[in-house]
C-alpha cells in the first residue's frame, strides 16, 4: 500500500474513507463562511458522506477530545510563562484558540468519525461506484 493509500494520509488530507481519493470538502473553503460545507458523496466512488441522518453527532466526541487537548496544552504553556494564572486568562486563551481552530476541529472531527465506520475498499478504479438515491 502506498503512502497515498494509507489511513493517516487520507485523514490528514480529508479524503474519502472508501477509496481515499475523493475530497470530502470543497476546495478553498477553510477560513471562509463555507468551512462547514461538505460534498454529499465522494466525487470518485460515490460513497455518501452522511450515511444516515444525524451520523455526525458522534463526531462531537472527537471534537471534545480535540478541545480537551487544546485546554491542557494551553494550561501547560500558560503555567510555564505566567506567574499568576487566573480563570479569566485561561478562559480567554482557550476561547481564542478554539475559535481560531474551529474549521480544523469541525472538519477533522468529521473525517476521523467517518473513518471509524467506512472501510477502505481499494482505489476508485477498482471498486464499483455507489449510486445516489
Amino acid at each position: 500500500m502506498s503512502q497515498k493509500n494509507s489511513l493517516f494520509y487520507s485523514i490528514l488530507t480529508a479524503r474519502c474513507p472508501r477509496c481515499r481519493e475523493g475530497d470530502m470538502f470543497p476546495k478553498n473553503t477553510w477560513y471562509t463562511t463555507r468551512f462547514a460545507e461538505m460534498h454529499k458523496s465522494c466525487p470518485c466512488c460515490g460513497q455518501p458522506y452522511e450515511p444516515e441522518p444525524g451520523f455526525y453527532y458522534g463526531a462531537m466526541y472527537v471534537s471534545f477530545g480535540f478541545n480537551v487537548a487544546i485546554f491542557l496544552t494551553a494550561l501547560f504553556i500558560l503555567y510555564q510563562f505566567v506567574e499568576e494564572l487566573t480563570m479569566a486568562m485561561m478562559i480567554g486563551v482557550v476561547a481564542a484558540v478554539v475559535i481560531f481552530l474551529l474549521p480544523f476541529i469541525f472538519r477533522y472531527s468529521r473525517v476521523i468519525w467517518i473513518n471509524f465506520f467506512v472501510r477502505y475498499e481499494g482505489p476508485c478504479s477498482d471498486i464499483p461506484k455507489k449510486s445516489h438515491d
